[in-house]
């Protein structure tokens, strides 16, 4: 089926909130987020309901339908207690910021027991650090180079990573999704 886009809107500017049955997005950080095509194989499939849709339309030759912005899954799926281990969610449990010198630019991540010592790709073994401490602190153990991490690592909760995220609070919001936001929440310390 060729789906076709209005002209004047790019699809990628109309993401769909994903929120679990009980209408609470599945993550906030990064925030549950399908694009749109997604979305639409969702509704076609029958695993989502839409909630909010956007002004713009798709159409096919043999139909039409409004982007949604909102969907909720139709089977609820339970929240993990411990977050996935991710480059992102490391930077966000360092709080973007390099572990050894505090620039929040270049970010890359560090193995304190480098791999080629045997140290392992863990929560517990990997810091946030930017591509110049990681450059001269290469394959040695932090003793070895005078460098420790500000903060040891360690492995977080979800609700480390809501705390934190909170002040990296994401780029693009749209109204439609805000009822379905408990911003004051997650944003409790």
């Amino acid at each position: 089926m060729t789906v076709h886009v209005q002209p004047a809107v790019s699809p990628e500017a109309c993401p769909a909130l994903v929120l679990n049955a009980d209408f609470r997005p599945l993550s906030y950080y990064p925030l549950s987020l399908w694009c749109w095509q997604d979305a639409i194989k969702a509704v076609f499939l029958e695993r989502v309901n839409i909630v909010s849709e956007y002004e713009r339309t798709v159409r096919s030759p043999s139909f039409e339908m409004r982007l949604p912005s909102v969907v909720s899954l139709k089977t609820y799926v339970k929240p993990s207690r411990h977050p996935a281990f991710t480059r992102f969610n490391v930077f966000l449990r360092d709080r973007f910021t390099c572990q050894y010198c505090g620039t929040r630019e270049e970010l890359t991540f560090d193995h304190l027991v480098p791999r080629s010592k045997g140290g392992t790709t863990t929560w517990e073994n990997v810091v946030a650090a930017c591509s110049s401490c990681n450059l001269i602190k290469g394959d040695r153990l932090p003793g070895e180079v005078h460098m420790w991490p500000s903060k040891m690592p360690y492995q977080p909760t979800v609700h480390d990573l809501h705390h934190n995220g909170r002040q990296f609070p994401p780029n693009y919001l749209h109204d439609s999704w805000m009822d379905y936001l408990y911003w004051d929440s997650i944003l409790e310390p």
